[in-house]
């Protein structure tokens, strides 16, 4: 009798940024068979405060999800997973959502990880000088869960009292797609100070001021946590099978953190045969740098390292059995737009952009290849300076009060020093 070939299986991943969501279907060799994007809403009501709709995600990632699986037989698709940024979620005892703004704005009740509201509380929690904080480098950012929950207790006491559940965005979505309240060890471990061998705390909470979290198990937190990539409940349930578009009952991974899902790609990343450093060598030997709005730089070793200013160490936060360690900068591509976008030559380098048909960025790496004549085009900001640390230090300083620093600027503003400047906002970004 002629073989019958092995049915095609299919995985779709979901990745939730900072501005937008992506999908991708995937089939069992890990190839990328379809991806598809959508951008997401950001509020900025005030300086440093940064919040998004947790349904407008949901219905973005609904989207993205639809489109790759278009045409696919759903008898295919075996299991979807989720990362998404390390944001605040709100929602009430029947887990819609609530304001986390003075407006009284609902459907604004996402804490976006960047936002820095939460000075005075992060402060306070550090001079605690409690034990946890040792393994987020001696010093909490404000960027973590727990002062931005203790800005909630204080600023909004009518959000706080009403408030049944408080998600990190990946574990929500896993939430939305089986029902089930689980935490990932990722997004716990990482922001939220559980440890992968005690669990919580109850010191600390209730040292801080946030005591009355602890009641109930730690319910409005998390009481129950999965290792990530471990099955949730019973898969993806009728509704949200529904809204993405994917069969009822799949499997659903416990989530990540996006940095830390680009960070697991890289560390475990197959390297053999691309003459590399790192091939035949343990993955304790790798960095990843993963960049986005951010940059997260990322290593893992078999025994926790303690650095002062650097993140962790997270046991089995990323690889399992592993100790993960975190540095990284708080603006990284969001500084590049800040600086191009905020230029008084933007709209002339949007219109030659368009124009040429290439992006803007293209078209600025163009356009220094124009002006550097014979010198190597690093050598072009030789008199232009910059200093990053627009959104403060996130390490190794970990001192959110720093700002950034432009040394060398003159009076001309044409299109060549808007590129000399993106030029040297990059290397700023590399040192």
């Amino acid at each position: 009798m002629p073989s019958q070939e092995t049915p095609v299986q299919f995985y779709v991943g979901i990745d939730v940024g900072s501005a937008s969501v992506r999908a991708a279907l995937v089939d069992g060799c890990g190839t990328v068979v379809a991806h598809a994007d959508q951008p997401i809403q950001v509020w900025e009501p005030q300086p440093d405060h940064y919040e998004q709709s947790s349904a407008d995600i949901w219905a973005a990632c609904c989207s993205v999800t639809k489109k790759v699986v278009c045409g696919v037989d759903a008898d295919h698709i075996r299991g979807v997973g989720f990362d998404a940024t390390c944001s605040l979620v709100v929602l009430d005892k029947q887990f819609q959502p609530l304001a986390v703004n003075c407006e009284g704005q609902n459907h604004r009740n996402v804490v976006m990880w960047m936002d820095h509201r939460a000075v005075s509380q992060v402060e306070h929690i550090n001079a605690t000088q409690h034990r946890v904080l040792n393994y987020v480098g001696g010093a909490m950012s404000v960027e973590m869960q727990p002062p931005k929950l203790l800005w909630l207790k204080e600023n909004l006491q009518e959000s706080w009292e009403k408030t049944g559940h408080f998600f990190d965005l990946p574990d929500f979505l896993s939430w939305k797609a089986t029902g089930v309240t689980a935490r990932s060890l990722c997004t716990v471990v990482c922001k939220w100070t559980y440890t992968s061998d005690r669990g919580w705390d109850d010191s600390f909470w209730k040292m801080i001021g946030l005591e009355d979290l602890v009641e109930d198990k730690y319910e409005k937190i998390g009481n129950h946590v999965l290792s990530p990539g471990q099955a949730i409940g019973k898969g993806l349930t009728p509704e949200a099978a529904k809204d993405l578009g994917l069969p009822e009952g799949i499997a659903v991974a416990a989530s990540l953190i996006d940095a830390h899902a680009g960070g697991l790609g890289v560390i475990g990343a197959d390297v053999k045969g691309h003459n590399l450093p790192c091939e035949n060598q343990p993955i304790t030997s790798r960095v990843a740098m993963i960049c986005g709005t951010s940059s997260c730089h990322m290593g893992v070793s078999e025994t926790p390292i303690f650095v002062p200013g650097v993140w962790g160490p997270y046991f089995s936060a990323m690889v399992p059995g592993l100790w993960l360690n975190e540095g990284g900068q708080s603006a990284t591509g969001k500084l590049i737009d800040h600086v191009v976008r905020g230029h008084v030559a933007f709209p002339e380098l949007q219109s030659k952009a368009a124009a040429s048909a290439h992006s803007i960025y293209t078209y600025l790496n163009s356009h220094l290849d124009l002006i550097k004549k014979s010198l190597p085009v690093g050598f072009l900001t030789v008199d232009l300076h910059v200093w990053p640390d627009f959104h403060g230090n996130r390490s190794p300083l970990a001192d959110l009060t720093l700002k950034g620093m432009v040394v060398g600027l003159t009076l001309s503003q044409g299109l060549d020093e808007l590129a000399l400047i993106y030029l040297a906002t990059i290397q700023a970004i590399a040192v």
